[in-house]
């Protein structure tokens, strides 16, 4: 065993970046699933990003989106709307979602809004594990199908990442509707049977 000592907290707080200390040993692979935990990705994250800078995610997040979308948009040569919008569904504007972006097309002479641009610049290791793994975390999985319930013309939603901290920075997930025609309508019900219970309820307090 080697022992090093640091003559500051700021030194040793350093020194444990990219490492397996005693707070991350049981947060890397799941013992009966076998899977990579949060701490995994921390430790590739810790190892290849450029550390951050402490401003707040969300104003970080807030900040880049816009960056992100040019890029999507450049990379991908599509046309990406990003006015300051809700989306409302048709028969009910309580079922909404508001998109970072958008995309429209003309169908049969009409142009319609077929695909949806969500953006996320998360934490680096967060950004890691959806690219290593091609899934949307689940924290997100709601919002996601969210956009096909809201909107009956879309077909698909891609769900960018983008994190500039990062050897690979930009990368995007393609959602599609036939991929989860059954948490749609699961979701839509859901949603129908709520709000048809806060009117019921809304109706009996304020008479």
């Amino acid at each position: 065993m080697k022992i090093t000592t640091y003559e500051s907290e700021e030194e040793w707080l350093e020194a444990r970046l990219g490492r397996i200390a005693g707070s991350r040993a049981g947060a890397l692979i799941g013992k009966r699933d076998l899977k990579p935990k949060k701490g995994y990705y921390e430790l590739i994250a810790e190892r290849i990003a450029i550390p951050s800078d402490g401003e707040n995610p969300m104003d970080r997040g807030h900040r880049i989106e816009k960056e992100a979308i040019e890029r999507f948009s450049k990379a991908t040569k599509k046309k990406v709307n990003t006015d300051l919008v809700i989306w409302h569904r048709d028969e009910d504007d309580s079922i909404a979602i508001s998109p970072d972006g958008y995309i429209e097309k003309k169908v049969k002479g009409v142009k319609k809004i077929v695909a949806g641009v969500e953006c996320k610049c998360l934490n680096s290791a967060s950004h890691i594990e959806a690219w290593l793994t091609k899934e949307l975390p689940t924290e997100y999985q709601e919002q996601a199908t969210q956009y096909f319930v809201v909107n009956d013309d879309c077909d698909t939603l891609f769900f960018v990442f983008y994190d500039p901290r990062m050897p690979i920075d930009l990368f995007w997930i393609e959602v599609k509707r036939e991929d989860r025609l059954v948490e749609i309508h699961a979701a839509l019900e859901m949603q129908r049977k709520v709000l048809a219970e806060v009117a019921a309820i809304e109706a009996q307090l304020t008479f």
